[in-house]
């Protein structure tokens, strides 16, 4: 008989080639011969499941995406829960923050392949709504942590959650960037410092 292919799963592998293909040899060689052989497929099977270059590169973006926000949701889940109103919040607040930083090797190399599909993004309109999409979600969940721990009374009298939301939006752009292109220069202990002087000048006077 012949063997059933799960369709799911295949479109699947080819976007974890996808993103194995970009993360080894830059972006702009994901083709879909290249991608096809790294996924051990014909071409032609490839085709089958993705109508062209483009459909492939927004299939793997979304994929990529996904694995980020599943991560980084987990850790808000637990953060914003009334049930965990009593425990070290600020603590939590920084280790939820700190999951959009690239702090070991699997992060590093998800921040440097979504840094290379917002680049393109830049150029290809394709693109462009999956990565406006992703940065949304993100500035609204760093606005929702803030806006938490303004509830909580751990945040300083009179700030601005709009203009409080961008700066920390941007700071943690900033350091996935700089941590991407100079991990020897800027580490995980100097990500995490940061990230916490950064907290601290949020936070409320302690009485």
């Amino acid at each position: 008989m012949p063997k059933i292919v799960d369709p799911v799963e295949r479109r699947q592998a080819v976007a974890d080639a996808v993103l194995r293909v970009a993360a080894r040899e830059g972006l702009e060689h994901t083709s879909l011969r290249n991608v096809a052989e790294e996924a051990g497929l014909a071409i032609g099977s490839v085709r089958h499941y993705f109508a062209g270059s483009s459909e492939l590169m927004i299939f793997a973006m979304r994929e990529l995406a996904r694995r980020i926000e599943t991560r980084i949701h987990a850790h808000a889940a637990v953060l914003l829960d009334p049930a965990t109103a009593g425990t070290d919040r600020r603590e939590r607040t920084a280790r939820l923050l700190a999951e959009t930083l690239p702090l070991d090797a699997e992060r590093r190399e998800e921040s440097a392949l979504w840094l290379s599909f917002v680049t393109a993004a830049r150029t290809r309109p394709d693109l462009r709504p999956h990565a406006a999409r992703t940065r949304a979600g993100l500035d609204d969940l760093v606005r929702q942590v803030l806006a938490e721990s303004e509830r909580a009374g751990g945040l300083a009298p009179g700030l601005d959650l709009d203009i409080e939301t961008r700066r920390l939006s941007a700071l943690l752009d900033g350091l996935t960037l700089q941590a991407v292109h100079h991990p020897d220069l800027v580490g995980p202990d100097e990500l995490r410092a940061v990230l916490h002087r950064h907290l601290d000048t949020l936070a409320a006077p302690t009485p």
